[in-house]
Order: structure tokens, then C-alpha cells, then sequence
């Protein structure tokens, strides 16, 4: 488990939110980044603590910057000491870690955001320090109680983070823009021969595409050599990304994977992959995908996913 400090104004919708977004593990609230050991509900307008949600999540299945994707999609990341409704230090927006692992990615991320805002970006990048649990009744306030208030529209929990429209071309034109391989694999589920893809042995930096709708699928990072003769990766650029579906085709039980967008068949997901990554591996097929090198993703329209990709 991986755990971040998030806070974003008042920390019952904060904690409400991310309680519904999968891969999340546990949540607790409390107030973190003041000046004292000690604080409380009543004190923290003087003690300067942030109300925080302390989250646990599973990052080989939820990465941290899809985590951090849907923090800055429900905060106002340009207002100081104010969220919603609510003015005070107290609502300030942060991002804390007891790991200091996680800085790097934490301050990376942030940084790539700065651009899409007028305003400046205004979200403190810190290490944890005084963090105080809140008292028992702030704990899975709305939960509890799920007519209190809330300044976050909690559906936006069961949208795609990546709310653009990845148009899946019709039948005839796919045959046109894709080579038989292709599109047998795409639409008709097809496997292509071993070894054959050019990115069976592949490693650079960028993103695979959904090679019918554009839809990023992984990242270059999540993928490794599993000896198989087919790409194959760890874990999906997004938790979204892709949908499962059982298959018994061949006598033989297995766990298909497809795009959410363009529903192409791209592979299976088995559980043999590397145990320390969490032990799937997707295979997949590379007549499905399209590289976008790292490079080459700003101009191409897939910068937001540039924090997803280490450029190792």
C-alpha cells in the first residue's frame, strides 16, 4: 500500500470522493502541516493545520498520479485558503508525504499542471509534519450521515478521469486505416503469432495507444520482458482504461482485456506477472497499440499523460 496526504478544503468530501474511486484501500481524516503537535476541530484556524485526508491505496493498481488526477479535478487549485464554501487556512489545498519517495512524482506532477491555469497554481508540495487524527465523528462523515454537506459533486467519482471522446471509426474505414493483422486482433479477437510485434523486444519512453481510437491504454514504464513473445505490461495506464471480460474460448478459461473506447481486443491479463509490481501481466497484443514516444506526446495531444511516463 501507498499512502499520500491530500487536503482540499473541507475533508468530508474529500474523504466522501475518493472513498468511491477503486484501488483505494482505507481512509482516515485529520489535520496535518500546522506549527503544533497537537491540535483540534476548534484550534486549527490557530494552530494552522490543514484538514487532510490521510489515503491508502493499492498503486499497482491505482498509480499516484491518477490519484493526484482526481485531487485536482475536485479542488480549485488556484484559490489560497479557500474551497467550496469554506475560507480558512484550514482549507487550503496540499499534497503531503511521509515517504520521500513520493516527492519527486508529487512536485513533477503539480508542475505539469501549472500550464492549463490562468491563476497561479497555489497547492503546497510538502513533506508531512504534525499530523493529528480528527476526531471520531469527522470519520466517514457523509458515510454516516449522506445528506451533510459536501462542496464536491461526488458523481464525478464514477466518470473517466479522461472525460475526452475517443471515436472508434466505422467498420469500412477501419479496414482501410488498419493492415489484416490488425484488424482481426482489434475486431475479431484474434491472437497474433509470438515474437512478431515490433514491440515484443520495444523499450522507450512514451505511452501505447489504442491503435483504433487513439485511447492511452499503458505506459512504458509498467512494461517488461515476460518472455512470452507478446508485449507485456504490469498494469494499465488508468484504472479505467480498460475492461475485463471472461473468455472460454479454446477449452481454456481465461480473463480477456479490452479497450473501454474502442472495445478492440487487445490480450488477457494473467496472474504471473512480477510479484513486487503486483503480480499481473497483461499480454498484449502489439497489433492493437500505437506508440507515442515520449517526446513527441505534447504535440500529439496527450500531454496530460506525460506525468505517467519517467522518461527511464
Amino acid at each position: 500500500m501507498t499512502t499520500i496526504y491530500l487536503a482540499g478544503g473541507c475533508f468530508w468530501g474529500v474523504e466522501g470522493y475518493f472513498k468511491r474511486i477503486p484501488g483505494v484501500t482505507n481512509t482516515e481524516v485529520g489535520y496535518a502541516n500546522g506549527a503544533t503537535e497537537e491540535t483540534s476541530y476548534e484550534a486549527v484556524g490557530r494552530t494552522g493545520h490543514a484538514e487532510t485526508l490521510k489515503l491508502e491505496f493499492n498503486e499497482h493498481r491505482l498509480r499516484l498520479e491518477e490519484v493526484l488526477g482526481h485531487f485536482f479535478r475536485i479542488i480549485d487549485p488556484t484559490s489560497l485558503n479557500k474551497q467550496g464554501n469554506d475560507r480558512g487556512v484550514q482549507y487550503r489545498a496540499g499534497i503531503y508525504w511521509d515517504d520521500p519517495a513520493l516527492a519527486g512524482p508529487v512536485v513533477r506532477f503539480v508542475d505539469a499542471q501549472r500550464p492549463k491555469y490562468r491563476k497561479q497554481v497555489v497547492v503546497e508540495t510538502e513533506p508531512l509534519r504534525n499530523y493529528v487524527t480528527a476526531e471520531d465523528y469527522h470519520q466517514d462523515y457523509l458515510t454516516n450521515r449522506p445528506f451533510g454537506y459536501c462542496h464536491i459533486d461526488l458523481g464525478l467519482a464514477a466518470k473517466p478521469l479522461d472525460s475526452r471522446e475517443y471515436q472508434l471509426p466505422s467498420d469500412k474505414e477501419l479496414k482501410k486505416q488498419l493492415n489484416s493483422t490488425q484488424y482481426r486482433v482489434t475486431r475479431r479477437a484474434h491472437t497474433e503469432r509470438p515474437y512478431t510485434s515490433e514491440y515484443n523486444d520495444f523499450d522507450q519512453p512514451g505511452i501505447y495507444v489504442d491503435i483504433t481510437t487513439g485511447q492511452p491504454l499503458f505506459s512504458s514504464d509498467d512494461k517488461f520482458d515476460a518472455g512470452c513473445g507478446w508485449p507485456s505490461f504490469t498494469r494499465p495506464i488508468m484504472t479505467d482504461a480498460l475492461t475485463e471480460h471472461e473468455d472460454r474460448s479454446f477449452g481454456m478459461r481465461r480473463t480477456e482485456v479490452v479497450s473501454r473506447a474502442g472495445e478492440s481486443h487487445l490480450g488477457h491479463v494473467f496472474p504471473d506477472g512480477p510479484r513486487d509490481k503486483g503480480g499481473l501481466r497483461y499480454c498484449i497484443n502489439g497489433a492493437s497499440l500505437r506508440f507515442v514516444p515520449r517526446d513527441q506526446m505534447e504535440a500529439e495531444g496527450y500531454g496530460d499523460y506525460l506525468p505517467f511516463v519517467s522518461g527511464k
